[in-house]
């Protein structure tokens, strides 16, 4: 939803209306509606438009969203229309964005509850999943980007964007030193299962970033890359 606001930098959503996505996605207190597991995907399309130094390049990307169920063996097999046309869009992309929640075992800010959050432990047995996910049902990626999301929690975001910002005319880091910048400071527990990823699927990068709403350059940064390597 805040990858459409007008106010961005350099990705723009071309087809969605920020209001109007505000208007079906929030409630009455401006908070996040809870995804429904009576659905089992919501899903809409992002035509993206990426600023880079050479030209302004396109990428279309599915925006899908599931309901905790979805991963549930049981879910699958009672529902697998649904489950398979959820597989059908992901094995035939090339770039796959995932987006993780905080742990317990990150710096939190002072003030934030901690106890919202699972245990570094817990987080790190629940990407076990998504590792074997990857080695199964994703033949044709070549580039997996995990977001570690509301960075504005565990770390100071302006600093960070002061780093890790792309310019198109010159940033103080590539992509390689800005993954490993964040893959060192935020990715240790699971350092193994990317490896594992790695090792095991021929021609894959995979990328590591902090995202979080309220920086537009922390936001926009995994966007960029995609266009950098899958646009037109």
């Amino acid at each position: 939803m805040e990858l459409s606001n007008p106010k961005n930098e350099c990705v723009k959503v071309n087809n969605l209306d920020y209001e109007n996505l505000k208007s079906q996605l929030l409630d009455e207190n401006s908070e996040m509606k809870a995804t429904q597991a009576a659905q089992a995907i919501y899903e809409r399309y992002l035509d993206i438009q990426v600023r880079l130094p050479t030209a302004n390049k396109q990428l279309i990307a599915d925006w899908i969203d599931t309901p905790g169920e979805v991963w549930r063996k049981s879910w699958q097999s009672d529902n697998a229309n649904e489950w398979d046309n959820l597989l059908e869009t992901i094995r035939e992309s090339e770039g796959i964005l995932l987006i993780l929640p905080p742990h317990r075992g990150l710096n939190f800010m002072q003030g934030v509850d901690s106890e919202q959050f699972m245990s570094q432990q817990q987080w790190s047995n629940r990407f076990d999943r998504w590792v074997d996910f990857f080695l199964q049902d994703c033949p044709k990626a070549r580039h997996i980007l995990i977001c570690l999301n509301k960075a504005d929690l565990f770390c100071d975001i302006q600093q960070e964007a002061s780093k890790l910002g792309y310019n198109p005319y010159g940033s103080q880091m590539n992509w390689q030193k800005r993954h490993a910048y964040v893959f060192q400071r935020y990715f240790r527990p699971i350092h193994s299962q990317l490896a594992k990823i790695n090792q095991n699927i021929s021609g894959l990068s995979i990328r590591c970033f902090i995202t979080t709403i309220y920086n537009r350059s922390l936001l926009e940064l995994p966007w960029i890359y995609l266009g950098s390597f899958l646009a037109k």
